[in-house]
């Protein structure tokens, strides 16, 4: 084990870095605390470590004080018997004038499929002179069961699929403050191309056979390796046919009940806790996410139906069957995860009258945004619906503004002495994403 791993950190010395597109998430290493970057696989994440990395060469650091290891390497399995102690071992035999020396910069890509590394990198930023950035798939890297048993030694940060931003970064369009008509023009083509293909880096500029098979096998890795495997999971197919009523339900609500007696049709014998257990695991690795209620009452609001989403809505028209699927309901999903990017305080409101709003998100210094989204209101009954309930949530939470989400129809109302914001949502996109 001790030669393999030597092998794999000489490897690193001589493999040319892939920094891709530069990302706008801003992680700062803070003294003697972990880095943890934590998101879906394939969103981006060992890029991103991969550019710190190509900084650090940039200002001197010697690219023998890297140490870089990525634990999805099946080389790396029998790790879990024989102890992450043997990495220390490994390097410092190659390096010895190093130790106690020089700072070493270590990077572990998906540490978090070794079971007992938080002990280990706890003693690592305690005894050695280095600075460690982690990446992981799991969102238990976010919890407090990891600070706890870190001694508070991590600050996490999370990371997602291409934002439009980003994507248009990739595109090599960028966004000034004010926008010409041609640079209203490149930004629309831009989005229409983002609305097919989606987030995820790899992706970026394939065509559409190419893209399905990608997010295809995606899906298939997300729930063997991080659910079925991760979690020990004895019916897999369960797990399956679970996420694809999910997918092919997504920015719908649902209740455990419903999803346990829809299983229950399918054969499985699946109780409740087992689904309850199943969409908790969906969000652990990022995969799904689930939108409760937003209600004082904690109770009221875990009892509510809940709203479904889906890490990248163009990873949705890849899996679902497509039958219960419209592109309002993507258009949704696409406005969720710009909110999800600035907040996990995410919401749907029902107004005391029963009128429903699809977001409403609360940043840390609990500031509230409403959001509708509705694809167009060219309607006018659609169009009177969405305001009136939009206006009924701003009064019951004493805002000033609110905002609708559209496909291309822009629009400043001023209803008494509030103003609702009618946006298209290439517009919001650049807007959110500042």
């Amino acid at each position: 084990m001790l030669d393999i791993i030597k092998t794999l950190l000489l490897d690193f010395l001589e493999a040319p870095l892939e920094t891709g597109v530069a990302r706008q998430v801003q992680i700062e290493p803070v003294p003697g605390k972990a880095t943890v970057c934590v998101g879906v696989r394939r969103c981006g994440k060992s890029t991103y470590m991969f550019q710190v990395i190509q900084r650090l060469l940039k200002q001197g650091v010697s690219r023998e004080n890297i140490l870089y290891l990525n634990f999805f390497d099946d080389r790396l399995h029998d790790l879990q018997h024989e102890g992450l102690g043997l990495i220390l071992e490994a390097y410092y035999s190659l390096y010895p004038e190093k130790k106690n020396t020089e700072k070493v910069y270590c990077f572990f890509d998906e540490i978090q499929v070794i079971p007992g590394w938080e002990p280990f990198v706890d003693r690592l930023l305690r005894t050695e002179n280095c600075e460690l950035y982690i990446t992981g798939s799991s969102a238990h890297l976010l919890s407090k069961d990891i600070a706890t048993q870190m001694r508070g030694r991590a600050l996490s940060w999370e990371m997602f699929p291409f934002s439009f931003k980003e994507y248009l970064n990739f595109k090599g369009i960028d966004v000034p403050r004010a926008l010409s008509t041609k640079k209203q023009f490149q930004i629309r083509k831009g989005f229409e191309d983002y609305w097919q293909t989606g987030g995820f880096p790899e992706v970026a500029g394939l065509n559409r056979n190419l893209r399905i098979k990608i997010h295809q096998e995606y899906y298939h890795a997300i729930l063997f390796r991080d659910l079925v495997e991760r979690h020990d999971v004895s019916h897999p197919k369960a797990v399956m046919d679970l996420a694809h009523r999910l997918i092919d339900t997504t920015a719908s609500l649902y209740s455990i009940n419903n999803l346990t007696g829809y299983l229950q049709s399918l054969g499985h014998k699946a109780p409740k806790s087992v689904v309850s257990a199943y969409i908790d695991w969906f969000e652990d690795a990022y995969f799904l996410f689930t939108v409760r209620i937003f209600d004082a009452s904690p109770t009221r609001s875990k009892a509510a139906p809940k709203k479904i989403y889906c890490i990248d809505h163009a990873f949705v028209t890849s899996i679902s069957s497509g039958i219960l699927l419209n592109s309002g309901h993507l258009l949704e999903n696409l406005v969720f995860m710009a909110l999800r990017r600035l907040s996990p305080l995410v919401y749907y409101y029902k107004t005391k009258s029963g009128r429903e709003v699809d977001f409403v998100m609360q940043t840390q210094d609990r500031t509230r945004t409403l959001v509708q989204v509705c694809e167009s209101l060219a309607n006018e009954q659609t169009r009177k619906r969405e305001i009136l309930a939009l206006n009924e949530a701003m009064d019951e939470l004493n805002l000033k503004s609110g905002i609708i989400v559209t496909r291309n129809e822009e629009e400043q109302l001023k209803i008494e002495e509030k103003t609702v914001h009618i946006i298209p949502i290439w517009r919001f996109l650049i807007a959110e994403d500042d």
